[in-house]
């Protein structure tokens, strides 16, 4: 476990950089690990998607690729337009909550 200044707010992040209280987590935090992922803006669908995965989210974890398209309404293939990449692992990341179950 580590520390990490982020958007001005230290908070504890994991070897891999999710953090490791989602209650730190702020929009302006979000927007930062946006940029770092290469996402340079988030659109209401992006926070679509990143409300509905912390609403979602069961004791920190995340919910996977599956359940986010059937819960948002957004398809597979919007969903690596939005996060390309790794959509779930970097919603995740975005989103404040730990490393969705089996992603590499």
């Amino acid at each position: 476990m580590t520390t990490r200044v982020i958007s001005g707010k230290t908070v504890q992040v994991n070897e891999e950089g999710f953090l490791l209280s989602p209650d730190e987590w702020t929009k302006e935090i979000a927007i930062e690990i946006a940029k770092e992922e290469g996402i340079p803006e988030l659109t209401p669908q992006h926070w679509k998607v990143i409300e509905w995965c912390r609403q979602n989210a069961v004791n920190g974890r995340s919910p996977t690729l599956r359940q986010i398209t059937a819960g948002t309404g957004i398809s597979t293939k919007e969903m690596f337009a939005l996060f390309p990449k790794g959509p779930a692992k970097k919603v995740a990341h975005i989103a404040g909550l730990g490393k969705p179950e089996g992603c590499v």
